[in-house]
């Protein structure tokens, strides 16, 4: 029977040329599925999970074993088509599906009861912060067990067991505690269908001794039901669309500024389709990089306050108006609250709400529609434009190194830059590597990721597992620093046991940079370790695995031509040694902005 999961336009991923299916949407599987018949194998609950999560495009699931979570995962991986990847820890089994949501539009990942639980949950956070649709599933106690006063191992010593899913409730948009088979179908699709038309993670936890037993719901495959897509409110999109309209044209220099909420809204090719109608310079929040094209006519760069790229501070801080679609305005987005804007120049785009200027504001309006909608009335203005390129000056080029002097990190990056084409994908990790690679321009096609709302050092790891895992065409290029990797370093192990290719770039610099340039104190200072032994230690000649230090920059190109070359099937780790106080001049600036924003002496009471 034909079986298919719905219109699941809402969570799209970064980049369409990443993704699968090719158009960027994540689309069901449309697949024909032989009937199964009640008491067979295949009708359980076990199997039923793992038929929706092949349904929806997962078709790698993370995971760390657990006493709890066994028969599950044996019927999670008798499912054709449904591949387990085990992880060393479940943070990074957490990561990793955070990872491979970010480029097929949905993971998930398989942990224990508690134990498992509460050490996924940092990257589960992670994910909701993100709006990233991460499927999380435990295996839970026994069904018998709940409602007795018997205490479990892997708890508090307790007989409430609601500890954990007390702790999920404000990390997750839904919850299902699967404890009888009754009403197990329905708990299993609600949660899917939650997590993706959210585009939130979920929380299955799902009794250890149900996955294997036959129920009459999983007999066959269920009536095919799809996920009634949002609209918008006609009468408020026509509102909404005439006074932006309104708005931008009277404006003399007008600008677009694309948020990370594009993601979550399906709304990057309508943001596009505006930009080409409107003629308006085109810049992209941090958090948004990679959601549009950066070969655009009219891209001028990343609008980050005070550490913008060149030229772009200028032009839409100086504009007479600025449309916003799907920004965060963190205190670390706005580097310590700092940037110059003012509230009734900007039209205010949100996934489902429009807000111009001090007022009117327009609900029930899809940010996609709206764009769409918007660039059909919009008048052709590319002033802005005019003004940038009349101002831009090019970039300057590192200084050149003389022979053997030690590697500097604007010479690492001008390097990193020529490894990016349509057949690669940046994994930037928490910190220096935020600034670093946020320079680097993009060809197209080419992936780019990074954590900045939830910023939780260590994420890029299994983020880099998880990614390169949901796009195995793509060789994935992590930047990675040594404080950031002493966290969750065990998962190379899994990144060499899945055949992966990945280059990761080690930068070691001592310690944690980013949190010097906020407050320094001796606690930033970390102990130094032999990584590439450590690395060779785990790869214990087993896989495929090469790894090199470099100190130079005559080092640094042999080494990037070994990796792309006769390593080019290897997972190339390559640790690049550099001053401690080598950093960016924009980590610097944002650094002590964010530092005087945390310093701000209590309010007067």
């Amino acid at each position: 029977m034909d079986t298919k999961l719905g219109s699941l336009d809402a969570c799209k991923p970064a980049c369409s040329d990443m993704c699968s299916p090719a158009n960027g949407t994540v689309s069901t599987i449309q697949g024909t599925v032989a009937p199964t018949v009640f008491n067979s194998p295949d009708a359980t609950l076990g199997r039923h999970i793992a038929r929706r999560l092949v349904q929806i495009g997962v078709t790698d699931v993370f995971s760390v074993p657990g006493d709890f979570n066994l028969t599950l995962l044996d019927h999670l991986i008798a499912e054709p088509g449904l591949n387990n990847v085990g992880c060393c820890n479940e943070l990074n089994a957490g990561y990793a599906a955070d990872g491979y949501a970010r480029s097929r539009g949905v993971g998930a990942c398989v942990v224990t009861f508690t134990v498992g639980g509460l050490s996924v949950l940092n990257a589960i956070a992670g994910a909701y912060s993100e709006n990233l649709p991460v499927i999380c599933i435990v295996g839970g106690p026994n069904s018998n067990d709940y409602g007795t006063n018997r205490i479990l191992h892997h708890t508090i010593g307790l007989p409430d067991f609601s500890q954990e899913l007390r702790c999920f409730q404000t990390v997750t948009c839904y919850q299902a505690v699967v404890n009888n088979l009754e009403d197990a179908h329905e708990l299993i699709d609600t949660a899917i269908s939650t997590a993706l038309k959210e585009c939130k993670p979920v929380y299955i936890s799902v009794g250890c001794n149900l996955p294997a037993i036959p129920h009459p719901t999983f007999s066959r495959e269920p009536v095919p039901f799809s996920l009634s897509p949002k609209i918008s409110n006609k009468l408020g999109l026509e509102a909404a669309v005439e006074a932006a309209a309104e708005f931008l044209n009277k404006a003399v220099k007008p600008v677009l500024v694309g948020g990370p909420k594009l993601r979550v809204a399906n709304a990057s090719d309508a943001f596009v389709d505006l930009a080409d109608a409107s003629g308006y310079a085109l810049a992209v929040m941090p958090s948004a990089k990679g959601l549009v094209p950066e070969y655009h006519p009219h891209f001028i760069g990343t609008y980050w306050g005070a550490v913008s790229t060149a030229f772009c501070s200028e032009i839409v801080e100086s504009a007479d108006a600025y449309l916003f679609a799907g920004p965060i305005f963190n205190d670390y987005s706005s580097v310590g609250y700092s940037l110059l804007l003012k509230k009734e120049k900007a039209i205010i785009v949100q996934p489902e709400r429009v807000v111009i200027a001090n007022g009117p504001a327009f609900g029930c309006v899809l940010m996609k529609d709206f764009l769409k909608a918007l660039a059909k009335r919009i008048k052709h203005n590319p002033v802005s434009f005019e003004n940038y390129h009349r101002i831009f000056v090019p970039d300057g080029h590192p200084l050149k190194s003389d022979p053997k002097e030690p590697l500097r990190v604007n010479v690492l990056f001008q390097h990193i830059q020529n490894m990016l084409s349509s057949e690669t994908a940046v994994i930037a990790e928490t910190g220096d590597s935020w600034f670093n690679c946020q320079k680097l321009k993009l060809p197209r096609g080419c992936g780019y990721e990074f954590q900045m709302q939830y910023g939780s050092i260590g994420w890029s790891v299994g983020a880099t597992l998880g990614y390169a895992q949901a796009v195995p065409e793509k060789r994935v290029i992590a930047c990675i620093g040594d404080g950031s990797f002493q966290v969750t370093a065990q998962d190379v192990s899994t990144m060499i046991r899945c055949g992966q290719n990945s280059i990761i770039f080690l930068i070691n610099n001592g310690g944690y940079t980013i949190e010097v340039e906020i407050h320094d104190g001796p606690y930033n200072v970390i102990k130094n370790w032999n990584y590439t032994a450590l690395v060779d230690a785990i790869h214990h000649g087993e896989g495929k695995c090469w790894t090199t230090k470099v100190r130079c920059e005559e080092e640094l190109i042999q080494a990037i031509e070994t990796a792309t070359g006769a390593k080019k099937d290897c997972l190339c780790f390559i640790e690049v040694i550099v001053h401690k106080d080598d950093t960016s001049k924009e980590l610097l600036e944002w650094g002590s902005r964010v530092s005087n924003a945390n310093s701000r002496p209590p309010n007067p009471q």
